[in-house]
């Protein structure tokens, strides 16, 4: 029987290092999360006398590497764990890599990091087209390095680093379903405004549609000349006190059933559908953290296990839908927001192929990370940025 099964790899500059890892995506179960488990080959003259370290490291940049200068840094590093990889310890390997080990030979060696729970999701924040270097957000890697110590400085030859993500599914089970209404009263005016809408769901997946459901009562003397609703995507940078900032991902607006005169009522469906394809020239929207540049999707909503305590390090994503009844230059507003959850559904719940613009994009370049293993032989490796 032929067993097949895809190995990301990377090799140090000099060749005398290389690791491999069984997936680069791990998940945040809330309550745990998957560990990152991989192998290092060391070259034959590698072995004598020389220690192998490995470090599990969180980077948050927020600021762009253009402005920095004088010393001043935009970007925190995170070490979650670290190690010693060689000489080994007495470590029970997982079973992907025993295959691994079975495979590469006898200078292989297995390591393990465990992501602590309270650590962020992989976010990027989506750089303009005349951004230099790399963009703000969460992203994770691995680096193993030849030194005598955990905290010896790595040189760059005899190390290497490797990009892996921390991603959140769906949860099995949606929430209540919103729902909220608004009235306003106005001075010097009888009568009130009344707005309500409801959401067809709490959960969503990313590309699918929403259905906006709203009901209009007007029992005051205004009139409702146009209405709006939008999706605003809302990023919590944790490190700031005031980091917070907003961003439209989608959006319509409509004269149709208006006016909506004194003393009449209106009922009204609003589709909108929050993609990256409508926002992929959009500086400052948030995407799911990313490999090599590829562009994938908005990135989900973040589930914290306790939303009272926030972690100090990294961004918190949630959405909301924002209605707005226009009633004139004299009436003003009346607005309304329903927050929900966008996401992506757990692995075999539901197809996660991306649409026809973006799956060009992503075969590109799983065509130059991915290696095939099969029992009877290995394929030919490729290096990977």
């Amino acid at each position: 029987m032929v067993v097949q099964f895809k190995v990301f790899k990377k090799a140090s500059p000099n060749g005398k290092l290389t690791i491999y890892l069984g997936r680069r995506d791990f998940v945040d179960h809330v309550s745990a999360v998957d560990p990152v488990d991989g192998v290092l080959v060391l070259d034959a003259d590698y072995l004598q006398g020389r220690k192998v370290f490995g470090q599990l490291v969180c980077s948050f940049r927020y600021g762009r590497e253009e402005d920095e200068m004088m010393g001043l840094n935009f970007q925190k590093d995170l070490f979650l764990a670290s190690e010693q990889i060689y000489p080994p310890k007495n470590t029970e390997p997982t079973k992907l890599q025993e295959r691994l080990m079975k495979k590469l030979g006898a200078n292989s060696f297995p390591f393990t990091f465990k992501m602590p729970e309270n650590a962020p999701p992989s976010v990027t924040i989506q750089p303009g087209q005349d951004d230099e270097g790399r963009p703000c957000g969460v992203e994770y890697y691995i680096k193993v390095f030849v030194g005598e110590n955990e905290e010896d400085r790595s040189h760059k030859r005899s190390s290497v680093q490797l990009n892996v993500r921390r991603i959140q599914f769906a949860p099995s089970k949606s929430g209540r379903q919103p729902c909220t209404i608004v009235r306003k009263d106005f001075l010097m005016s009888p009568g009130e405004l009344e707005l309500e809408v409801t959401l067809d769901k709490q959960l969503y997946y990313h590309n699918e549609k929403i259905a906006i459901n709203l009901t209009v009562k007007n029992h005051s003397n205004k009139t409702v000349k146009k209405i709006k609703a939008a999706v605003q995507q809302s990023v919590d940078i944790c490190l700031f006190s005031g980091g917070q900032y907003r961003s439209t991902v989608a959006s319509v607006e409509t004269h149709e059933g208006c006016p909506v005169s004194p003393g009449s009522a209106l009922q009204k469906v609003l589709y909108l559908s929050p993609t990256l394809s409508s926002n992929l020239d959009r500086r400052g929207v948030a995407l799911d953290g990313h490999l090599k540049n590829i562009h994938t999707n908005l990135a989900s909503s973040t589930l914290l296990a306790n939303p009272e305590s926030r972690d100090m390090f990294g961004m918190v994503i949630s959405y909301t839908v924002k209605v707005k009844l226009y009633l004139g230059a004299m009436g003003g507003e009346v607005t309304a927001e329903l927050p929900f959850v966008l996401m992506h559904p757990k692995v075999g719940h539901r197809s996660l192929t991306p649409k026809p613009d973006l799956r060009r994009m992503m075969r590109a370049d799983s065509q130059a990370q991915v290696e095939a293993f099969r029992s009877d032989s290995i394929g030919q490796s490729v290096d990977m940025d």
